[in-house]
């Protein structure tokens, strides 16, 4: 069967791509909003399983890759901040703290519906960043689609003083190594 990344996101699709598996990419149109008392890890793996479930009615003889994250800071859910203003209060909101990621994962057969789900937890702590910083930061990498306002893969991995994790594919926003074990387990081992 083929595989099917349930994602529009540019970031997702380089990470499976290491892999050197054929897959298709196809975005998912849900709701993602957070129900009312839902902690935020069962948010995202609830929502990495809609999406598949969404994407496996257009693709039903696939296996179906789909992926949440959220990340959080002093108990607040960090979205992407939408432009270079929002950004700065962002990284200042964060400076000097840990921020969690919750990263969801899921591989869905779409002939039977079965599927595979694991969370993956990435601890991030920011340096002190002083205003200076934070403004020469946001000219260079433009984060303004990412959540938490920095792209890691790039210029944002200097925003940090560590990185706590099993997965470090996770804070890109699809656990790699927790997906070749599902694929391995689906006959889909990428060795």
């Amino acid at each position: 069967m083929n595989l099917i990344l349930a994602s529009s996101s540019p970031f997702r699709r380089a990470v499976l791509s290491k892999l050197q598996l054929p897959f298709e990419q196809f975005s998912p149109d849900i709701d993602e909003s957070q129900r009312a008392q839902e902690l935020v890890q069962d948010m995202v793996l609830r929502l990495a399983l809609e999406k598949a479930q969404a994407v496996s009615v257009r693709f039903n003889h696939h296996f179906i890759i789909s992926s949440d994250q959220v990340a959080v800071c002093k108990h607040t859910i960090l979205g992407k901040p939408g432009n270079y203003e929002k950004a700065i209060q962002q990284l200042q909101f964060q400076s000097g703290e840990e921020v969690i990621f919750y990263t969801s994962l899921v591989l869905l057969n779409s002939v039977d519906n079965s599927y595979q789900q694991h969370l993956a937890e990435t601890v991030v702590s920011f340096r002190e960043l002083t205003l200076s910083q934070i403004k020469n930061y946001l000219k260079k990498d433009q984060p303004y689609n990412c959540a938490g306002s920095f792209k890691s893969e790039s210029l944002g991995a200097a925003l940090f003083r560590s990185i706590k994790t099993d997965d470090p594919d996770a804070l890109l926003g699809l656990p790699l190594l927790s997906l070749v074990e599902m694929l391995s387990r689906v006959g889909l081992d990428p060795l």
